[in-house]
């Protein structure tokens, strides 16, 4: 019998969310292990120069990394493809393409959009995450500046929306082609859906997530992502 899996992971990464959800839906027994965000490629150094999360390592040691091939992987391993082949392939991948280029890049605004929402969000960060005693206030008041004036204020500017504004528009993109299905994948989540499912569920903690609780349709396709975890 081989080890236990494993995910590497930082409580705030929205590709680890990705992951974590669709093993939770499996209900794949799994030791979660957080990362110190300030040393992440020393702490993943396993993997080689991949230096990220999430890595996934399954029963046999082998290391898995980059989280929509991980999504497959796991989906493979410990459910038969049986999410991959719901529906049209090439829909699917269509709609992975489109939740991994624009979801993705749309936690970025709504948590560090301004300065205050970036200060709440990195002392919440340096609350849940592993860091250490010199770390933790590190992060928390040098890197709020850096997310909200060097990266945040860029993709707003980019976009011209605001992040609460991009954020409904791409839940009503999303949700419409659904087609009056509970989920993507149609009667029951697909790989689609927990891709989706893992971006919005990384905004949870923080406060800024009360933006996006009224898109009815949004958070009633959430809430029933919700209630098929384990």
């Amino acid at each position: 019998m081989g080890q236990t899996p494993t995910l590497h992971l930082l409580y705030s990464c929205p590709f680890c969310w990705k992951v974590r959800g669709l093993l939770e839906h499996l209900n794949v027994e799994t030791d979660y292990v957080p990362v110190n965000g300030m040393r992440i490629k020393k702490d993943v150094a396993f993997t080689g120069d991949w230096g990220k999360v999430p890595v996934f390592t399954d029963e046999q040691g082998k290391h898995h990394v980059d989280s929509t091939p991980i999504l497959r992987i796991i989906d493979e391993k410990y459910n038969g493809g049986k999410m991959a082949s719901r529906g049209d392939r090439a829909r699917q991948e269509t709609w992975m393409e489109w939740v991994d280029a624009h979801l993705s890049k749309a936690t970025v605004p709504i948590l560090y959009g301004s300065l205050g929402s970036a200060l709440k969000t990195t002392t919440r960060i340096s609350k849940i995450e592993n860091f250490g005693f010199i770390s933790k206030r590190l992060y928390a008041w040098a890197g709020f500046p850096i997310m909200w004036g060097i990266i945040a204020r860029k993709r707003v500017k980019k976009d011209g929306r605001k992040p609460k504004q991009l954020w409904h528009d791409l839940l009503t993109e999303f949700t419409d082609a659904h087609d009056g299905q509970p989920f993507f994948g149609g009667d029951a989540p697909d790989l689609v859906d927990f891709a989706a499912f893992g971006y919005m569920r990384s905004v949870s903690p923080y406060p800024q997530f009360r933006q996006l609780t009224d898109h009815t349709n949004g958070m009633a396709w959430y809430k029933r992502m919700e209630a098929s975890l384990n």
